[in-house]
């Protein structure tokens, strides 16, 4: 069954919240937390590793409980249940939504055209075990009969922004295999891998669906060109695998059949990651990491679905997301990894994000009449704070941040670790509670700048009231970034429900395509 069709904009919660938005709108954090010794934690979540304080937002216990009201009236709890059994929910697609599926452990059938597809995934898994294994220990030889030392994924939009960025976030704990990416059309890209690479000790995984997107298989052909410059189309089958429905193509290609993983029309590429379209991970960290990996998500998604909406972490990012964007006007949100690791995980977000909820037809067919997405942006702490947090301290524009940190360093550096943290914290306390002039003139006092305070005391006042979310783990694992990645899919789809539109088509994309093969055709 499809999702329901309920504008949200003419539920009585909306009218609710539009009113109390009138009062909302006039709350200083510095208030809230001086009548409220006891915010932080009322306002906290905890599962697992994880904590979520959200404290630091203009709201109060009201204005969550008419957020869960619209929620619940534009029957959310329906809508989950439906994205979890494989309903077709993406609608214009006649499709299931259903990356939940690849990460379940559970025995409970998930029914697609009335056939259940955990075998299949189960089958997947142990086909990327056995193949990572093999190459990783190097059994698996090249055409000269040496083992393979990198691995080129060749994709583009989903195919390449989650498996790069994961890979890189768990670098950490990689193996011996280094790792490369081509999605670019751009021919310096693809030049620029072959460089460090070698025709000999290379495993090319060639990632298309259809095994017709341009951008990929032009960058496969280019790559095949170059390596047979060294090798013979009989050496094809030991350097190039796929990830593709496109059997014939991909025959057609040189690729042994046995060497082809699968896609399926019930997971949308940017959320694929966790399919066989993730092999590039598996064979950079190993498969009982990639388990991890899929584990850390498998948590949250059970938390998403059984767990009350006023203590459901995903649902509450959306809706908090909600609040400013279609009540405060704010219409970028930021996110701000506190981890080196994470430099890719905005890019992965904009994608996930901006291509699902970027739409401005509702479940109806109608135009809509209120905002829908978000732009998203953002970079590494500490970094950013030498580049754009001047903008959100001292500049004019609302924008709501998301700051993820982790208590503990991966390697023993604990003075840098505390140092991070410090501002960690630091940010987001400034963001909320700014400066006063009280403060910002005993400041100049102290560092003995009495004879320019009227001078400088202008610039020395922060307003504050700025509001961020704190997503806070242990540790930087394969299993805690499983968490992260699938709190944010969660979050793509709650506000796509609320919001009446359908999340997992991406029509302006393929507008751009159509057009750019027009002018090579009429070329």
């Amino acid at each position: 069954m499809p999702l329901l069709n309920i504008k949200p904009t003419e539920t009585v919660a909306w009218e609710k919240l539009t009113k109390h938005f009138q009062q909302a709108k006039e709350y200083e954090l510095k208030e809230l937390f001086l009548k409220n010794k006891d915010r932080k934690e009322e306002f906290s979540i905890s599962i697992d590793e994880l904590q979520v304080d959200f404290s630091k937002n203009r709201i109060t216990k009201e204005t969550i409980e008419l957020l869960v009201s619209l929620a619940k009236e534009v029957e959310l709890k329906d809508a989950i249940e439906k994205y979890f059994s494989g309903d077709k929910i993406n609608v214009t697609e006649n499709r299931a939504v259903l990356h939940t599926a690849l990460r379940s452990s559970s025995d409970t059938p998930v029914l697609v055209e009335e056939k259940d597809v955990k075998p299949k995934i189960q089958t997947a898994l142990r086909k990327m075990k056995a193949f990572s294994n093999k190459v990783i220990s190097g059994k698996w030889k090249g055409f000269t009969g040496k083992p393979i030392t990198d691995i080129v994924n060749i994709g583009v939009g989903g195919s390449d922004l989650g498996p790069n960025m994961v890979v890189d976030a768990l670098q950490f704990y990689k193996n011996r295999l280094n790792t490369h990416f081509v999605s670019n059309i751009d021919g310096d890209h693809v030049a620029e891998v072959l460089k460090k690479v070698n025709p000999e000790t290379t495993l090319f995984i060639v990632v298309s669906k259809s095994f017709t997107t341009q951008e990929t298989i032009n960058n496969a052909n280019t790559i095949r060109d170059w390596f047979l410059k060294s090798a013979t189309v009989f050496d094809i089958s030991k350097h190039f695998v796929a990830v593709s429905c496109n059997m014939k193509a991909v025959d057609s290609f040189g690729i042994d059949k046995k060497n082809v993983f699968p896609m399926w029309d019930w997971v949308g590429g940017r959320f694929s990651l966790w399919s066989a379209v993730g092999l590039s991970i598996c064979l950079s960290i190993g498969f009982d990491n990639f388990k991890e990996l899929l584990k850390g998500a498998e948590t949250v998604d059970e938390h998403f679905r059984i767990t009350d909406f006023d203590k459901n972490i995903p649902v509450l990012l959306a809706l908090l997301s909600i609040w400013y964007n279609n009540f405060f006007d704010a219409e970028t949100e930021l996110v701000l990894p506190y981890s080196q690791y994470l430099v890719k995980f905005p890019e992965h977000l904009q994608q996930a994000i901006m291509e699902s909820n970027g739409k401005n037809v509702d479940r109806n067919g109608e135009e809509v009449d209120y905002q829908t997405g978000t732009i998203i942006w953002g970079g590494t702490g500490v970094n950013s704070q030498h580049a754009f947090m001047q903008l959100l301290h001292h500049g004019t524009k609302l924008i709501p941040a998301d700051f993820i940190g982790f208590r503990e360093p991966l390697y023993d550096l604990e003075d840098h670790h505390e140092k991070l943290m410090a501002n960690y914290f630091a940010q987001q306390d400034a963001l909320a509670f700014g400066r006063t002039k009280e403060e910002a003139h005993l400041e100049l006092k102290l560092n003995n700048q009495t004879n320019q305070i009227n001078k400088l005391l202008p610039y020395k006042v922060f307003k504050g009231n700025h509001p961020s979310n704190s997503i806070l783990f242990n540790k930087l694992s394969p299993y805690t970034l499983g968490m992260l990645l699938a709190i944010y899919e969660h979050k793509i789809f709650t506000q796509g429900v609320i919001w009446n539109i359908f999340s997992y088509d991406q029509f302006g994309v393929e507008l751009g395509k159509e057009l750019a093969q027009k002018n090579l055709t009429n070329d």
